[in-house]
């Protein structure tokens, strides 16, 4: 060995023994934003999860064995219990057989409170009847959208139904644009029911869902409904007279009843349209000031009350009318801290002797559930497989260049001789190429799989650009939540999933297998935002596979408004409401693209099963030498420092007496 080597060597020793001491951490103990120190070692729901299934004896109610043991349910639930296939099928079966008897149009009388979108935040749910009153001696009223974005929706419908059971008289229940196959596909509800349960239970409460009413009239004054208006809306005879019992149409009066919303700039449009398409929706309208107020008169009506719209402050009121100085319309939201990143307050309406109060409250703690519900094992693939191909990238890069430069003095063992031919060491050169090549190009497979896991995905879209900001990821979910600076940020990166979704179909169904194999040879774009905007979009496998993969005034003297929190009794003004955050322009296309979000699967049996075989056809062509077009990119640009590499190397290996 000679004086070099051993001067590198003593070199390497010198530097392994003055690392750093390694910083004593407690990984046990993390401290969020506000300086609060929580275990890492303890669920946020101290509860541990319930793993049996209910006995007949604990499912049914000691006092009535004909109903379900609401008291009993309600703590298994938040416990995470579930419940036997058949307990779940016969509740669902027993309320849609109470709702099918009731009418599209309901009429409920005061006292009552009633609610918004729950979207599947079922801990949020025990806090609404904290602050609404238990629903043995409060009427409630709610405006649909139980289910999807949250990960406890079959659990929200599986207590409200059992509520409807005890209480078919003083709880309502009408339909939001969720309660349908076609979102709850889209989104998370029938993940989570073949997840938790099966097939069967999803079929049940897709058959529960048609049977829901459309809309309530509230003590003779007030319309009820998910949505808006629609033009095809005259009087509440045209409700009375839809054919309820179906999945709910793209267009029509049923589907403006469930999608429509009031124009952003409601009450000084610059318009004397009443009807605007609804280009955020991409179905349905927007409604006017002026339908509005034609519509109540109309009805001889004092409001409209809907929900379908995340507002900052739980509820929006919109301009009075000039005949009674009553808001117009009223927007509640009941789903606090909407997907974990909306930070929104939610509200409850409490009417009772003619006085309207608005009840405001916060989030609750709950469980957490990897996206769509994934075992750690996949969620955490991509991240290991990335650092293990890093580790062979260090693994060659060994050496430094000068290093490698810097070894003409070294005394090796030589290699017995071998004569070489130029064609042999061309050939060595080649093979070794291939080889440093492979691993780079394993290397970025496993990177692309990291940038694209539906992690990734979604806290891109939170962060509201295509990029996470650097470290974001290093510095867990509290510094995620930290790159999300209020609702409005949440609500324009989100705003895309407010969408009618595009027409999916299952690739392994006969029309999608015909789709694709017709199809076969077109491209497929690496992400849905590299399609033109302006151009149409054919039924291709192109296109199928986007979209597998993605006031003022005073109150009237007969009825008073006032707005509290559920933290203090004081009223506060209700006149004043937050802005909703401004959506933005474009003609929507059918079949329109968007990237997996908060709350969306994407990840449909068919569309995880395609992803492996793309992901298997990558793989393969990297080992087969066929880049795809971003490797082939970026291995373009290292041509020369890997030839320098391969030159090094070669040559080493080659003439024996090298290292």
């Amino acid at each position: 060995m000679s004086v070099n080597v051993q001067a590198q060597v003593a070199h390497a020793i010198e530097q392994i023994q003055n690392r750093p001491p390694v910083p004593d951490i407690d990984f046990t103990q993390h401290i969020l934003e506000d300086g609060t120190t929580i275990s890492t070692q303890e669920r946020v729901v101290k509860d541990r999860p319930s793993a049996g299934i209910p006995t007949p004896a604990q499912f049914f109610s000691s006092a009535d064995q004909s109903k379900p043991d609401i008291a009993f349910l309600k703590n298994h639930f938040y416990r995470e219990g579930r419940l036997s296939e058949e307990q779940a099928l016969w509740i669902l079966s027993t309320a849609t057989e109470i709702l099918r008897r009731e009418s599209n149009v309901l009429s409920v009388d005061a006292p009552i409170t009633v609610c918004g979108d729950i979207h599947g935040q079922y801990y949020d749910l025990m806090k609404l009847f904290e602050v609404g009153g238990s629903p043995a001696d409060t009427r409630y009223l709610f405006l649909g959208d139980y289910v999807d974005r949250g990960y406890f929706s079959i659990e929200c419908v599986l207590y409200l139904w059992s509520l409807k059971i005890w209480y078919p008289d003083t709880l309502f229940l009408l339909r939001g644009n969720h309660e349908c196959r076609h979102l709850t596909d889209y989104f998370t509800f029938k993940l989570e029911c073949k997840h938790k349960y099966s097939e069967r239970i999803y079929d049940a409460c897709m058959e529960s869902f048609c049977a829901l009413p459309l809309a309530a009239v509230m003590n003779k004054q007030f319309l009820c409904i998910h949505g808006g208006l629609s033009p095809e809306l005259n009087t509440l005879d045209d409700i009375r007279a839809i054919d309820r019992f179906r999945e709910p149409p793209t267009q029509g009066l049923m589907c403006d009843i469930l999608w429509a919303d009031p124009v952003e700039d409601f009450g000084t449009e610059k318009t004397n349209d009443s009807f605007l398409h609804n280009h955020v929706r991409g179905c349905s309208y927007f409604f006017t000031y002026q339908a509005a107020c034609n519509f109540l008169e109309r009805n001889n009506l004092l409001s409209i009350i809907r929900a379908h719209e995340a507002q900052d402050a739980g509820y929006r009121m919109y301009r009075k009318t000039k005949s009674t100085g009553f808001p117009s319309v009223m927007t509640i939201f009941s789903a606090p801290n909407y997907l974990d990143m909306y930070n929104n307050k939610a509200a409850v309406l409490k009417y009772e002797s003619n006085v309207m109060n608005i009840r405001q409250f916060n989030c609750t703690p709950h469980p957490y559930w990897l996206p769509n519900f994934m075992d750690v094992f996949t969620w955490s693939l991509p991240f290991v497989g990335e650092k293990i191909t890093d580790m062979l990238v260090a693994v060659l890069n060994t050496c430094t260049k000068e290093e490698l430069e810097d070894d003409e003095d070294v005394t090796m063992i030589p290699s017995p001789p071998s004569p070489t031919s130029p064609t042999e060491s061309a050939e060595r050169r080649k093979v070794i190429k291939n080889k440093i090549m492979a691993v780079g190009r394993m290397a970025r497979v496993f990177a692309l799989l990291r940038e694209e896991s539906e992690n990734v995905s979604e806290l891109k879209n939170v962060s509201g650009s295509n990029k996470l900001p650097y470290g974001a990821l290093a510095s867990g979910s509290e510094g995620i939540k930290a790159a999300i600076t209020g609702f409005e940020d949440a609500r324009k990166s989100d705003i895309e999933n407010e969408r009618l979704p595009p027409e999916l179909v299952d690739a392994s169904s006969e029309e999608g297998k015909a789709l694709l194999s017709s199809a076969s040879s077109s491209s497929i774009p690496s992400t849905p935002a590299e399609a033109d905007p302006g151009a149409s979009m054919p039924v291709n496998a192109a296109t199928l596979e986007a979209a597998l993969a993605q006031q003022n005034g005073s109150s009237p003297p007969a009825l008073q408004l006032n707005t509290n929190t559920s933290g203090s009794g004081s009223p506060v003004t209700g006149s004043a409401s937050p802005a909703s955050p401004t959506s933005p322009g474009g003609a929507f296309r059918r079949g329109h693209a968007r990237q997996a979000s908060l709350g969306t699967t994407m990840t449909s049996p068919s569309t995880r099963r395609r992803s492996l075989e793309s992901t298997m056809s990558l793989i393969q062509g990297v080992w087969d030498g066929a880049a795809p077009g971003s490797i082939a990119e970026e291995e373009t640009s290292a041509v020369e420092d890997v030839d320098g590499l391969v030159g090094r190397i070669a040559g080493s290996t080659v003439n024996g007496a090298k290292a």
